[in-house]
């Protein structure tokens, strides 16, 4: 009898919610080439700023690794992420004429503070796993969704903006970093009580649910839900 890899199980509860991401309408509009060019500059912004987050989370994953096989895995999957994911922002940032200094100075929203917090939180809280599974919807839903588009929409590869972002969620190199956040995950969570992978699959189903908040709040060029007081970059105490 074949036994069920965790990562199997994982992919079933979360696969739902990455197809919802799929269909939406940010998504399609990169499929087919109609997003506005403002909204993706809004989301580029803001992801760049959620990769800063996301590195950390694999810097804790390293320190708490209980041997070197398993902190030179995450290790790779840090560098793999500073100089291969990023490259691309930086590269779009240069694109779309925002300059390196305005990219770092990007102010983040509330979706992108809500989820790299409960990322960060469910890492600094648990052992290593946690770490592993806090990374891995990302990592593993934009390699999905990547691949889906290349495969359904293949026009998507050569648009002229964005077919580089399709490019690279598809790739063999992304796949390959992908696959190794599933591995570590599965490496991780061997042997641990069915309590524990709950916990472990919450985390991911939860970090999923953020991945559905970040593509809305690209759509609708969200920071914060007053903008009208957060414009003026602090929140007002209300007197009564």
């Amino acid at each position: 009898m074949t036994t069920q890899a965790f990562s199997d199980r994982l992919f079933k509860t979360a696969a739902p919610v990455w197809n919802a991401c799929l269909a939406h309408p940010f998504v399609q509009g990169i499929a087919d080439g109609t997003l506005e060019q403002e909204k993706f500059r809004h989301y580029m912004k803001q992801d760049y700023v959620y990769l800063v987050e996301y590195c950390k989370i694999f810097a804790i994953g390293a320190a708490k690794s209980p041997d070197l096989e398993t902190m030179g895995l995450f290790s790779s999957l840090l560098h793999g992420t500073l100089h291969i994911e990023m490259d691309l922002h930086r590269a779009y940032a240069a694109e779309l004429g925002i300059s390196p200094q305005a990219l770092a100075r990007t102010q983040p929203g509330a979706a992108m503070t809500g989820y790299t917090s409960y990322m960060l939180n469910m890492a600094q809280a648990g052992g290593v796993e946690n770490a592993a599974a806090a990374v891995l919807a990302c990592a593993w839903s934009y390699n999905y969704i990547g691949q889906q588009l290349a495969k359904n929409h293949p026009e998507s590869l050569q648009h002229p903006l964005y077919g580089k972002w399709v490019q690279m969620y598809s790739s063999p190199e992304f796949t390959a970093l992908a696959e190794r956040c599933i591995a570590l995950v599965n490496q991780l969570s061997a042997g641990k009580p069915e309590h524990e992978l709950q916990a472990l699959e919450d985390i991911v189903v939860k970090t999923s649910y953020f991945e559905y908040m970040f593509w809305d709040m690209a759509e609708n060029v969200e920071l914060w839900p007053v903008p009208a007081l957060a414009a003026q970059g602090h929140m007002r105490a209300f007197s009564g």
